[in-house]
């Protein structure tokens, strides 16, 4: 594929919100397979056109929604078909349960695979939980314009003490 025409295709996806894609998203996005589709995400990346988030996973470089959000919105794509949302240390950072500010990393309970990022964007950390969606959405809220969901307060913690993370740092406030 011409990289002008990959752009353009990426330029109207963006205008759409979309900027974060899988292997499989351009793939079908570029109507191509295999190698050619490899050949043709390596010359975007390698002209700075892609970012390479994670291993299949890419972020439109010229996006005009990339910033604060972008790696809640990779995380949200590794794990596309699970519910995901901000908990353990990010979420009770945020309700100031805990004085400590995750700065180059979020915390994200998942029903999908435990796992960690490591991205360009800061590190996505999976910890997978047993909760059925009814428990999860009654116990979340959404926040525009955030992609994840957040856990409310109490659920953050219960999910901090569950997972025997850093409990001291809630019992220091508590």
């Amino acid at each position: 594929m011409q990289l002008t025409d990959a752009l353009a295709i990426l330029m109207n996806w963006d205008r759409r919100g979309r900027y974060v894609f899988t292997k499989h998203d351009l793939a079908k996005l570029f109507d191509e397979q295999a190698q050619l589709l490899s050949k043709t995400l390596e010359r975007l990346v390698e002209k700075d056109i892609l970012i390479r988030a994670a291993r299949g996973v890419y972020v439109f470089a010229h996006s005009a929604h990339r910033g604060a959000y972008t790696l809640e919105e990779v995380a949200q794509t590794l794990r596309r078909n699970s519910y995901n949302y901000l908990s353990l240390e990010s979420a009770l950072s945020e309700w100031g349960t805990i004085s400590q500010i995750p700065i180059d990393r979020i915390t994200v309970m998942t029903t999908g695979r435990r796992g960690e990022f490591k991205t360009p964007f800061g590190v996505i950390e999976f910890t997978h939980t047993e909760a059925n969606p009814e428990t999860i959405l009654a116990n979340t809220i959404v926040r525009e314009p955030h992609p994840l969901r957040i856990a409310r307060e109490d659920f953050a913690a219960r999910n901090q003490r569950r997972t025997g993370r850093n409990v001291f740092l809630i019992e220091e406030n508590r």
